[in-house]
């Protein structure tokens, strides 16, 4: 997986940051407790929910089982429907795979649809780099393309913008981009939004070069599934002459029929809605409809490693919907950007250490981002035991090392000793009792704990010696 974001420190420090801008917070506050509240009430509305929610993971699981057999299928179905299909080992390969395709076709200018893998890539700045410009085209993506900005939420990545910076943004960057805002561009939605429609719709015309990801990969037909909400990504998927897809190996399905489970679950744990407004699916190219040339680009890129651990692998069923993030109580103050990753909240502080593993400051802080208060695991469609698995890799960090973690280390052997030894527990909870007055109220070199809790008063007796005189 490519680094974290520039210059990002690790989680702790990013978020003491983020949580004293009092504007983020009520932006974040107000735009999770909406989704996760609409939400609710979609999903109330099946009575076979669990049933759906259990369904899912068995058909992830058992796809992952199999994901050789099943990429081999997906390669041979795209193949006999007239596409073709490149395996990148990891950003690197990815990269220039996707820059050589479109610099054959003699264009210097993309237009994109909405696409984590090619987040995780850094595919725009790629391109970038060897003079191929792209044109994001999901609104929230222009927002934060425009703001030179990063995305801070899988679904709605300009989370942390309201609408005054918005106005402010388009007011001021639309033009440097390709058409300008309005003049007496107002904060009004409506107003927004039409003038990106009026934005991206001459890059729509003009563009012959389309770059996607996917939200499902049919390995049984060889079709790609792409959900949104705008009918941007269509106009994507359809105008240009060529399109090149890049998905995470994780993506596919066996089955057509597979693909039923998650057109009831993704719209209602993402966007709260009963149906997605605009699923579009292609295979491979039909002369006279849509793309005469179709590129899938397969990415690994630290997935085959995540696959290999028994614990960590169930990471890999998130079909990104989001529904984590926003019951987070960590995330919500938070913020995306301090996971400095383009996977933020829950679902990022299992998934990018596995991806990218745990050596930089900020991947090995990622697993401690959470209270462990179960939330994410109820409302995730696919059943991913997000607690679990932060367990799992907090104890990968730990056994890393560490000076934190070699006191904690030591602690635990000492007290594992002491337990062990009826007789030496006795005397130190007795020593204990006895200097109790004496005690601080905030353990020394334990700051992060202590500084909003006091250390329990203990009591005059242990209960060991309190059970041998009274308590029988």
């Amino acid at each position: 997986m490519s680094g974290t974001f520039v210059g990002m420190p690790a989680f702790p420090e990013a978020a003491r940051e983020a949580v004293g801008n009092s504007t983020l917070r009520a932006n974040l506050r107000h735009a999770t407790h909406t989704i996760r509240d609409k939400r609710a009430k979609a999903v109330a509305e099946l009575a076979d929910w669990q049933q759906l929610r259990e369904a899912g993971k068995q058909i992830k699981n058992h796809t992952l089982r199999h994901l050789d057999r099943y990429l081999v299928q997906l390669e041979e179905s795209v193949v006999r429907a007239g596409g073709a299909v490149h395996w990148a080992a990891d950003a690197d390969e990815a990269n220039r795979i996707v820059a050589d395709l479109v610099k054959a076709t003699g264009e210097r200018e993309v237009v994109k649809v909405k696409s984590m893998a090619t987040q995780e890539i850094g595919l725009n700045e790629a391109l970038a780099a060897e003079g191929i410009s792209a044109y994001e085209t999901d609104l929230a993506e222009l927002i934060v393309q425009l703001g030179h900005d990063r995305p801070s939420h899988i679904l709605v990545p300009a989370i942390h913008r309201n609408r005054g910076e918005i106005r402010d943004i388009f007011r001021a960057e639309m033009g440097g981009w390709g058409r300008p805002a309005p003049d007496g561009l107002t904060d009004n939605p409506a107003e927004l939004a039409e003038a990106a429609r009026l934005h991206l719709r001459e890059k729509f015309l003009r563009a012959k070069v389309g770059v996607s990801g996917a939200n499902f990969m049919v390995a049984e037909t060889g079709t790609l599934v792409v959900f949104e909400s705008e009918g941007n990504g269509r106009m994507c998927l359809t105008l240009p002459e060529t399109l090149i897809s890049v998905v995470g190996i994780e993506k596919v399905i066996p089955t057509w029929q597979d693909l039923e489970v998650f057109l009831q679950t993704l719209p209602r744990s993402s966007t709260a809605e009963r149906m997605n407004p605009y699923t579009s699916m292609w295979t491979g190219t039909t002369d006279g409809d849509g793309p005469s040339v179709f590129h899938l680009v397969l990415l690994d890129n630290g997935r085959t490693d995540t696959l290999a651990d028994e614990v960590g692998r169930q990471a890999l069923r998130c079909i990104r919907c989001s529904a984590c993030l926003n019951v987070c109580p960590v995330y919500e103050r938070a913020g995306g950007h301090a996971y400095g990753s383009v996977y933020p909240g829950p679902i990022g502080a299992i998934l990018s250490p596995q991806l990218r593993g745990t050596a930089s400051e900020i991947d090995a802080s990622l697993p401690y981002a959470s209270s462990l208060c179960g939330a994410c695991y109820e409302v995730c469609p696919v059943a991913i035991d997000i607690p679990e698995v932060l367990v799992h890799l907090r104890e990968r960090v730990a056994d890393r090392g560490g000076k934190g973690h070699r006191l904690e280390k030591a602690a635990m052997k000492a007290a594992s000793w002491a337990m062990d030894r009826p007789a030496v527990m006795a005397a130190a909870e007795r020593a204990a009792t006895r200097t109790r007055r004496l005690h601080p109220k905030k353990v020394p070199g334990a700051a992060a704990w202590t500084d909003s809790r006091e250390l329990p008063e203990l009591p005059e007796k242990s209960f060991r010696d309190w059970w041998k005189g009274e308590g029988r």
